[in-house]
């Protein structure tokens, strides 16, 4: 399995922008693909985003399209999560994940490591 550690969460005011990084070890970061989920407090873990091992396919939930961006820099180990226009309910413990490289999935099943998450609270 590979190693994650997410930083960057914290406060925010609505409207408001904030990224996420997810730094990798341990394996070849190319052999995965990279997903970000979420948790609310009371709530199930939720699929945010994903990317393929390249970054040429992406996927979104459809709450976060238009706002959120997943990226990915293989020779630094490091996936990305650029999030704009923040709202309260976008609150949540933020994960990210690696799987399968052959597919960019939205089951949380599909993901064999996760990081231990980070914090990110939308204030309106």
């Amino acid at each position: 399995q590979v190693q994650l550690v997410e930083s960057g969460g914290g406060l925010v005011q609505a409207g408001g922008s904030l990224r996420l990084s997810c730094a990798a070890s341990g394996r070849t970061f190319s052999n995965y693909a990279m997903g970000w989920f979420r948790q609310a407090p009371g709530k199930e873990r939720e699929f945010v985003t994903a990317i393929s091992w390249s970054g040429l396919t992406t996927r979104y939930t459809d709450s976060v399209k238009g706002r959120f961006t997943i990226s990915r820099d293989n020779a630094k180990n490091v996936a990305y999560l650029q999030m704009n226009s923040l709202k309260p309910e976008d609150t949540a413990v933020y994960y990210c994940a690696a799987g399968d490289r052959s597919t960019v999935s939205s089951d949380y099943h599909r993901y064999d490591s996760w990081g231990q998450g980070t914090q990110v609270t939308v204030s309106s």
